[in-house]
């Protein structure tokens, strides 16, 4: 059966640059070829009517999704929730990710985690736990009750979840676990990421030398840059550490972010750190029983702090583009190219052959105007 499928009248985003007059090939859910549009084969004509075609976007840190939030009691129906919201919203891969937890929920979370891989959900990428061995200083919206440093009991379990999943990004700070416990989670395939700290730039240094990879959410929940005491701020820029970073001009100023790139060119993500609201029209939800707002883009706890952000990938593209003035070649990598590198994901986040045929068309302005899994459409 021929089941061609050739996309045309877009510009074409391949993960590293764009593509005028071309034609994406795809066949069996999977990317063939990217031609010039005249020498197109045969198949099933998608045309796009303008606009731009990108790989589909890669979120690496939401917390909720479709009136959904992780952690609240039915972890298998959040999960399928988040996966399902976000990918209308044109991220056809993501990692749940559960904030600050006891161990009973976490544990919970993680076996419907391993539930949701073997039965193939779609857009499940696997899981991202955010605490509890996090500095209480820098909690932000974190249940400080809830707290702790790491126990050789929690890296056990930790490392057996590694094995069963198929990624584990665990955000932890450095004054919450030994580099040893670092070193015994990077070694197990765990995606150790530092954040939510107050630590020097020494023992920053220290844990990323023992295999921490990734800083969550760059200058949020941190202590800041300061010219004699640069903290894990400091280190992440100094250091080819990778870096998430919210890209809703609240949590980081443009100028403020146009310095991350700067200093780390092509090792910059965004997330969207989403909450339960992104997908819906809700003014407010609980998370773990105190109650989050929503107002003017925001989205926080009643005494003011920040908790979690209210933005979608395609918002994300906006800002970064119009507001922080940041290429777009340079936007849509930290979408799609750059968050398939952290995971060491091979077929995501570009459109050479045989990468999954997870698409987003997007307006000349980055408004969403289709989604597809392996070439079939989103709803």
């Amino acid at each position: 059966m021929n089941d061609v499928q050739v996309w045309l009248g877009a510009r074409v985003f391949d993960g590293a640059r764009f593509h005028d007059d071309s034609a994406l090939v795809t066949q069996g859910g999977r990317v063939r070829a990217l031609v010039p549009a005249a020498d197109a084969p045969e198949g099933a004509p998608i045309d796009l009517e303008g606009g731009i075609l990108c790989p589909g976007f890669l979120d690496l840190q939401v917390n909720g999704g479709g009136g959904r939030l992780l952690g609240q009691g039915e972890p298998e129906a959040e999960i399928v929730a988040i996966c399902a919201a976000h990918g209308a919203l044109g991220t056809t891969g993501v990692l749940p990710t559960l904030i600050t937890a006891d161990r009973g929920v976490t544990r919970d979370v993680i076996a419907a985690g391993v539930r949701a891989a073997h039965a193939g959900l779609p857009g499940f990428l696997g899981l991202h736990l955010e605490g509890p061995h996090l500095d209480p200083r820098r909690k932000g919206a974190h249940d400080a009750a809830l707290i702790r440093p790491m126990e050789e009991a929690d890296l056990a379990a930790l490392i057996e979840a590694a094995r069963a999943l198929p990624a584990l990004m665990v955000t932890l700070a450095p004054e919450a676990a030994t580099p040893a416990q670092i070193a015994a989670l990077a070694a197990a395939g765990v995606i150790v990421a530092l954040g939510h700290s107050d630590t020097s730039e020494a023992r920053a240094r220290a844990a990323l030398d023992a295999g921490a990879g990734v800083v969550t959410h760059l200058f949020n929940a941190m202590s800041p840059l300061q010219h004699r005491a640069p903290g894990l701020v400091g280190a992440a820029l100094d250091s080819g550490v990778w870096a998430g970073i919210i890209p809703d001009g609240i949590h980081v100023a443009p100028a403020a972010f146009r310095v991350a790139l700067a200093a780390k060119p092509g090792r910059v993500f965004a997330v969207t750190d989403a909450m339960a609201v992104a997908g819906t029209e809700a003014r407010a939800f609980t998370l773990n029983g105190r109650r989050i707002l929503r107002e003017g883009g925001r989205l926080t706890l009643e005494d003011g702090t920040l908790a979690g952000a209210d933005i979608d990938m395609p918002g994300a593209l906006r800002w970064m583009i119009a507001d922080a003035r940041i290429p777009p070649e340079t936007a849509l990598a930290m979408t799609t190219r750059v968050p398939a590198a952290v995971l060491g994901l091979r077929d995501r986040g570009h459109l050479a052959a045989g990468a999954r045929a997870d698409l987003v068309h997007l307006s000349g302005d980055f408004a969403l105007r289709g989604v597809w899994r392996g070439g079939v459409p989103v709803t």
